[in-house]
């Protein structure tokens, strides 16, 4: 049997990627651009816990903040090249879960 060290760069990232909310903030993200309260009632998250993941997210570069300068703002938040590297293992997820994760009935209350 083969021994793995944990290497500290992925103990790093599971750490981010497995903060409650943080992957699903992601893989969201990566439809493309979206406000705020769209990602409130696509995700079912609380606008505090979605404001907290988000400003971790932009910090950690993975998520950028956009204002557009309208009548009212317009603010939209946008996966930074970091953040969109991170698609195709997002994918590969979506793939296992389809063949190995059996289906719950969606709740938001979760």
């Amino acid at each position: 049997m083969h021994e793995f060290e944990l290497c500290p760069r992925f103990e790093k990232a599971m750490s981010i990627l497995s903060q409650r909310w943080t992957a699903l903030i992601l893989y969201q993200l990566m439809a493309g651009p979206q406000r705020f309260c769209t990602m409130t009632d696509k995700l079912g998250v609380s606008g505090k816990t979605l404001t907290e993941r988000l400003k971790d997210l932009e910090q950690q570069d993975f998520v950028i903040r956009n204002v557009y300068p309208e009548t009212p703002v317009r603010i939209e938040y946008s996966l930074t090249e970091k953040g969109m590297s991170l698609t195709p293992i997002m994918k590969e997820i979506e793939n296992w879960s389809k063949t190995w994760i059996v289906a719950e009935p969606f709740s938001k209350n979760t």
